[in-house]
């Protein structure tokens, strides 16, 4: 198992993962294209992915323009193996060594992310539109938990 930085020559495979899961799927896979992953990898922010065999397996995007968890996936046959915590401590260990700004994240009612944030440590402060739970982590509660 590697972790390492996202490249623009992972997006195919992220875009793979993306629409492999099972839960807060995309209702059109054409709504985040290839530009979208590159501008939040290269330009908004960071990614960060974990690769078995030279493939894609998880990845994660966090976005310092609008202080928010882009994307946190893990292919369904690779769930239940820490890759999803490991991701998410790498990727909020730079965020917040970027800024010390809460971030925020929207995630599907009634998932199983629902669940890994709250054990995670964020704090649900509301809605995100009509169809997700709103999160916030803040500098300050991250020191704590890491």
């Amino acid at each position: 198992m590697i972790f390492r930085e996202a490249t623009t020559n992972d997006i195919k495979q992220i875009q793979v993962v993306r629409n492999s899961v099972r839960e807060n799927t995309l209702s059109d896979p054409n709504l985040v294209t290839n530009e979208d992953c590159k501008e939040f990898i290269t330009v908004r922010g960071k990614g960060w992915v974990c690769e078995i065999d030279n493939t894609i397996v998880g990845f994660a995007i966090a976005d310092l323009k609008e202080n928010n968890i882009w994307a946190l996936f893990i292919d369904p046959a690779f769930e239940k193996k820490g890759i999803g915590q490991k991701l998410h401590q790498i990727m909020l260990d730079w965020y917040f060594a970027q800024t010390k700004t809460t971030v925020w994240l929207g995630t599907g009612f009634n998932t199983r992310a629902v669940n890994f944030y709250r054990k995670a440590g964020w704090v649900e402060v509301g809605l995100h539109g009509i169809k997700e739970i709103k999160f916030e982590m803040t500098y300050e509660n991250w020191r704590k938990l890491s």
